[in-house]
């Protein structure tokens, strides 16, 4: 039982460290890079006028958005292999489904270009994985 605990531990540990830098990344992207395409968001609520938005927004700011979701689910790979221990893959395989289905209903809720989609989705997929797979930092 200790162990499933840990497990699930791992996996909410590494969603949680994956959400706040996709978070924080996607903050720099509308406050420091595109901070027009941030003001004219704010507030809205309408999801036509949010598509038509997201529709005109720059390749470059869903690009930035791609980075923050890679690095994200890279560095949650990363903790919530550490913490599982010897079932790193298995918690990574879990992270990785877990943050496709999060891509998935966020693709869903604002529909973007078909590259988009695409490429979303594949980063959302590998980077959580190849996370868990990294060797822990070395101790200096």
């Amino acid at each position: 039982m200790k162990a499933i605990l840990n497990k699930i531990g791992a996996v909410l540990a590494g969603f949680v460290v994956a959400s706040l830098i996709m978070m924080l990344v996607e903050s720099l992207n509308g406050r420091v890079f595109y901070p027009d395409l941030a003001k004219a968001a704010a507030g809205v609520t309408d999801r036509d006028v949010i598509r038509r938005i997201f529709a005109s927004a720059p390749v470059g700011a869903l690009l930035v958005v791609i980075l923050g979701w890679g690095l994200g689910g890279l560095a949650g790979g990363w903790v919530t292999g550490k913490l599982a221990g010897r079932s790193a893959h298995g918690a990574g395989l879990v992270l990785c489904a877990l943050l496709t289905l999060a891509g998935v209903a966020n693709n869903l809720m604002l529909p973007p270009p078909l590259w988009f989609w695409v490429t979303s989705l594949v980063v959302m997929a590998a980077s959580p994985l190849a996370g868990s797979r990294l060797p822990p930092a070395s101790k200096t």
